[in-house]
C-alpha cells in the first residue's frame, strides 16, 4: 500500500479543478494539458512485457539471460533500458544491443500501448477536470504514425475522456523528433484553443519550457521517471507524485 497523498498534492489538485469554471467565465476555454508517458501512464509495464517476450524467445538458446530477465518486475524498470539490464546482471555488450533492438522495435508501437497502467488517480482527476468545463489536451511525445491508434484505445480503455467534445490529442508528426523540440513547437498552438490553466509533465525541461511560455499557468511535475541529467526544476513549478486527491 502506498502512503496517502500529501496535503500539498490534494490541495493543489482540488484548487485546479475549482479554477476551471472561473477561467471559463472570461470567455476563453480553460485548457488542462497532460503528457502521457510517466505522467498519466506508467509505461514500465510495457517495457516489462517486451522483456518477458524476449525471455520467452531465448529461454532455450540463452537460459542464463532468460533467468536474469525473470527476476524483473515493473518496479525494477529504469528510464534507460541499459540500466534495467545492468540491474539484473545483463552487461555483455552484444546481448544488451540485441535486447535493445528487440525492445525498440516494439516499445513505440500501437500494439504495446495496452500494457501501460494509469498513474494512481489519473483517470478520475482528468474526468473531474473535463466535467468542470476544461478542454483536456493530451500532448505527448508519442508519434502519429506508430502510436496514435494504440494511444486512443489505451485512453478509452482506462477511462480517460477521449474522442468527445472538449478533448484534444496532440502527437508528434515524426518519431525522430526530440520530445522537448516537439513541445517547443506545439505548445504555442494551444493559444488557438484557449488559455492554459495547468500543464502536467514528468520531464523538468518540458515543465520549465511550459512555465516560460505560460507564466500564469500552474505547471506540475510528476515525480515518476525522468531523463538522466535533467535540468534543475524552475522554482515556481509544483511537484506531485500522482493524481490522488484522497
Amino acid at each position: 500500500m502506498r502512503p496517502p497523498p500529501l496535503p500539498h498534492q490534494t490541495g493543489l489538485l482540488a484548487t485546479l479543478i475549482e479554477r476551471i469554471p472561473l477561467v471559463a467565465e472570461s470567455g476563453r476555454a480553460p485548457l488542462m494539458v497532460f503528457d502521457l508517458d510517466a505522467t498519466l501512464f506508467d509505461n514500465r509495464p510495457r517495457t516489462l512485457e517486451i522483456l518477458m517476450n524476449y525471455r520467452e524467445a531465448v529461454v532455450d538458446s540463452q537460459p542464463e539471460v532468460a533467468d536474469a530477465l525473470a527476476s524483473l518486475t515493473a518496479e525494477k524498470i529504469h528510464y534507460l533500458l541499459s540500466d534495467t539490464l545492468r540491474g539484473c546482471g545483463i552487461t555483455r555488450a552484444n546481448v544488451v544491443a540485441e535486447i535493445t533492438r528487440f525492445w525498440h522495435e516494439r516499445f513505440f508501437t500501437d500494439e504495446h500501448c495496452q500494457y501501460d497502467a494509469p498513474i494512481d488517480g489519473a483517470a478520475d482527476f482528468v474526468r473531474a477536470c473535463h466535467e468542470a468545463g476544461a478542454v483536456i489536451v493530451y500532448m505527448t511525445g508519442r508519434d502519429i504514425a506508430g502510436m496514435l491508434l494504440g494511444t486512443m484505445s489505451s485512453l478509452r480503455d482506462c477511462g480517460f475522456p477521449v474522442a468527445i467534445a472538449g478533448t484534444e490529442v496532440v502527437l508528434k508528426p515524426d518519431a525522430t523528433m526530440p520530445d522537448e523540440a516537439f513541445k517547443r513547437l506545439a505548445l504555442p498552438t494551444l493559444e488557438r484553443v484557449g488559455d492554459v490553466v495547468a500543464f502536467f509533465d514528468n520531464e523538468p525541461a518540458n515543465c520549465n519550457l511550459a512555465k516560460a511560455m505560460f507564466p500564469d499557468a500552474t505547471v506540475v511535475l510528476l515525480d515518476t521517471q525522468k531523463v538522466p541529467y535533467a535540468p534543475e526544476l524552475a522554482e515556481d513549478v509544483q511537484v506531485v507524485t500522482d493524481f490522488r486527491v484522497v
